[in-house]
């Protein structure tokens, strides 16, 4: 695998470099940067890197100027990760890491490539100012699959455009004549009950996705904003009695001593064994979403995760729970309310029922 470094990264690991050998297959050549997230810091802490064939990123969060020595084995992990948290198949993935080989570092030499790679990195430190505080240390090496679902090439003519994503699964399949997708999976009906009406999505999830992911796909499916905490509770059937309770953060656990936290865990660490679980978001409001188990799909085909089926509109967020709902759904019912022009304003884009797109089954690129 050639990874063409930028001369700011080639300086930071102080080596010399060969020029990029033109020959090797452009699908095993990544260009290579190290920037810096936050405006008010001085030390770089993202490494990004994109695939000279298909624009495909891949970046790594946080990482410092120490942690370079193992830069070579952390640029591989990354890249194979991310495949993988896109639910391609591990056995081409596999495949691809292998006939790359291990990472050699050459000369960039491309003001093309160089260009990608700087775009790529800003649109990933646009994504680490939406998810984290950047106070905390953390490492995470998945953060470019967001970049890699929107479309790139078409500053020009809009018809050259392309999603990375796609043309990374393409030129992987054409590789390695396997199946892009395969995974086990588990259908899930999720409910929120509203006492007027339920709002259900049936949704389908890898089978080894991890909470913190899952949370970000009921947040998609049901048009919550992220703005509260939530957890999640497993339930044992016989005895109804909770058999743990999830949380995401440290900060957490000082309200539940007996919680756990959720990072690591995964779906089938409960699925089959247990066929539903509860999804609580905002303590005030509790919104209590009951997951249940529809079945478990041994190898599944497409690509995930997806919404089968969507039926009753959420509340608006901080609308006061259940109650406080039902009382503003019967103002948005009736134009005629004194407080209907007050309400309209305050929901903006809020309508009684779901719109087609939202009802639509689709891919959910999160």
């Amino acid at each position: 695998m050639q990874i063409a470094l930028t001369k700011k990264l080639a300086d930071a690991l102080e080596v010399k470099l060969p020029a990029t050998d033109e020959t090797i297959n452009p699908l095993f050549t990544w260009t290579a940067n190290w920037t810096t997230v936050w405006d008010n810091r001085r030390a770089e802490d993202m490494l990004v890197l994109v695939n000279n064939a298909t624009r495909f990123t891949v970046a790594i969060y946080q990482v410092k100027r120490k942690d370079l020595k193992n830069v070579a084995k952390m640029m591989e992990a990354a890249i194979s990760n991310t495949l993988l948290s896109m639910n391609l198949n591990p056995e081409m993935v596999s495949e691809y890491m292998r006939l790359a080989g291990g990472a050699v570092f050459v000369k960039n030499s491309s003001r093309q490539t160089a260009s990608w790679v700087s775009k790529a990195g800003l649109e990933c430190a646009f994504h680490v100012g939406r998810e984290y505080n950047g106070i905390a240390r953390m490492y995470c090496d998945t953060l470019g699959v967001s970049s890699n679902y929107g479309i790139v090439n078409c500053s020009g003519n809009a018809n050259d455009g392309f999603y990375p994503y796609k043309a990374m699964v393409d030129a992987l399949t054409e590789l390695t004549g396997m199946e892009a997708y395969k995974c086990r999976a588990f259908e899930l009906m999720v409910s929120l009950d509203l006492e007027v009406y339920k709002a259900e999505r049936r949704i389908i999830v890898p089978a080894d996705m991890k909470f913190a992911q899952f949370h970000k796909v009921l947040q998609y499916v049901f048009g919550w904003k992220n703005y509260h905490l939530y957890d999640f509770t497993i339930i044992d059937e016989k005895t109804k009695r909770a058999v743990i309770r999830m949380v995401p953060t440290e900060e957490d656990l000082e309200y539940d001593e007996s919680a756990v936290l959720m990072a690591g865990h995964t779906l089938a660490e409960f699925f089959p064994e247990h066929k539903h679980m509860f999804y609580t978001y905002d303590m005030g409001d509790n919104w209590e979403h009951i997951i249940q188990l529809v079945r478990v799909i041994e190898e599944y085909d497409g690509e995930l995760p997806y919404l089968l089926e969507a039926s009753g509109q959420t509340p608006p967020e901080d609308v006061g729970g259940v109650g406080g709902f039902i009382s503003f759904r019967e103002i948005m019912l009736n134009p005629k309310h004194p407080e209907y022009a007050e309400m309209k304003e305050w929901a903006t884009y809020w309508t009684p029922e779901l719109r087609e797109w939202e009802r639509k089954p689709k891919v959910i690129h999160i």
